[in-house]
This record gives C-alpha cells, structure tokens and sequence, in this order.
C-alpha cells in the first residue's frame, strides 16, 4: 500500500481491475479474478445478475462486496438517460454503493463513446452523489470536461472495447495525463501484458480490461500475466527510464584501463 491507488478516497493495493463477462461460468470468473489480484470488479448491470433476476444464479455469491469493490457499469446503454436509470438501479441493488462506471456508447458496431450523451450523464450522475469513472474517447478536451464534471477517474480507451489492439494513441494518452489530477485509469483495447505495461510506463494510474484475460486459451494464467504487467510497468514508471539517444552509444563499462589502451 505504499504506492496506493486511490479513487474517491479509497486506497487499493492492485492497479489492475478487471471486468465480468465472457468467462464460462461464475466459478472461472472467480477463480480469474483471484489470479489477477484486482480487488475492483466491474459489472454490466445490463447483463449480469447481481439480484435483479432472482430466480438465476447471483454474480455476488461469488464476487462478495466485502472481499470486492463491485463497480457496476451502463454497458449498452446509448444514451444519457438510460445510463443514469441503469445505475440508480445498481446503487439500490449494491445496498447504496456510489462508486460506478459510467458508458454511453454511440453505436453497436464500434462500442465508440457518444461523448456528448457521457458528458450529460456525467454531470447527472455527480449531482446525483454518485462518484463517477467515466470510459471516453483519448480525447484530452473531453477529459478535462469530464474531471471539471467532479468524475472521480477518467478512463480514455486504448483502443475499441474487445478489440486487443493496444495502445494505437499514446500521445493523446500522455496529454491526458498531463492535465488530469484525477486517475487515468486506460479501458478497452489492451490484448497482452506488454499493453499493460505499455499503458502503466507512460504514467497511467491503472489499467481496466476484460476481454484480454476472459477469451485468453488460458484465463487463469493470462491474469497472472496481467498482474505482473501492470505491476512491472507502475515500477518503470516511478523508477523513471534512461533518456533515448539517438546515434548516439554510451557502453555499459567504462573506457579506462582497457587492454592496449
């Protein structure tokens, strides 16, 4: 806990959260999850029981809120007003619990953030009590908007939801971070640990994903792998890289005392 990530005042010793869906039952959800060491799960309200369906197996048998932060989520809700129904349905089902994640998608094809249905969400949501990490665009204007809102974390994509293509815009990224003073937290798009690492080296306060791990051949050992990831990446970030030279060598060994010298 010595470098806590902290969102709306709680601290979490993992910088990794991970996400519900796709995995074959509830049983290899778990047992994922507990790999991964995330203590945020995120859950789309939409999809997956959490006691709205009484007569269907209940996610939160298995994924206890006092062993885990649940962070419901408005996956496929398309507009403002669907999203905020989605979550005060949650917050009745969690018992009161405030932390959500908020998305509004434009279309179903490309799961792409409708930032103008977000940002009217968002501004509810806050005024609401919720305390709100909202998945965007990379864009640095909108992020802004957004922590200007009260969200508590700005979660820009890497790249599309379920894609697996990486970070493909680091410098929007890096310009986000630059003027954001809540956690950018990236979500959607990361394939592979090295993603992970990638997105933690350039400064990013943690790193949300579910696809990569759920429709890895090996789950288990894909959150494994996750884990060490973004914990590898939070290390080079704070230990702070070498500077690049171009054409330019510097050897390791010093120069002096060389044989024939």
């Amino acid at each position: 806990m010595n470098d806590a990530l902290t969102i709306a005042g709680k601290n979490y010793g993992s910088r990794l959260l991970v996400g519900t869906g796709k995995y074959r039952d509830f049983a290899q959800t778990r047992a994922a999850l507990d790999a991964s060491g995330a203590e945020i799960v995120t859950v789309a309200v939409r999809r997956v029981n959490i006691g709205q369906n009484a007569d269907e197996p209940n996610l939160l048998d298995f994924l206890p809120p006092d062993r885990f932060t649940i962070l419901p989520n408005t996956a496929g809700c398309f507009t403002a007003e669907e999203a905020v129904r989605t979550l005060r349905l949650a917050r009745e089902l969690l018992d009161g619990a405030a932390l959500v994640k908020l998305e509004v998608l434009g279309d179903a094809a490309s799961l792409y953030p409708n930032m103008p249905e977000t940002l009217k969400a968002a501004e509810t949501l806050v005024k609401d009590g919720f305390q709100v990490m909202v998945y965007c665009a990379d864009d640095p204007i909108q992020a802004r908007m957004l922590a200007d809102l009260g969200c508590v974390a700005i979660m820009p994509l890497a790249s599309l939801i379920g894609s697996g293509m990486g970070i493909l815009n680091p410098w929007n990224l890096g310009l986000i971070l630059e003027r954001i003073d809540v956690p950018v937290i990236v979500d959607a798009g990361v394939g592979t640990a090295s993603d992970a690492t990638i997105a933690m080296e350039l400064g990013c306060d943690g790193v949300l994903m579910n696809t990569a791990i759920a429709l890895a051949k090996n789950p288990l050992r894909m959150a494994n792998a996750m884990k060490l990831a973004v914990e590898s990446g939070r290390e080079a970030f704070l230990a702070g890289r070498m500077a690049k030279k171009t054409y330019v060598a510097d050897p390791s060994s010093p120069r002096a005392g060389l044989i024939g010298s």
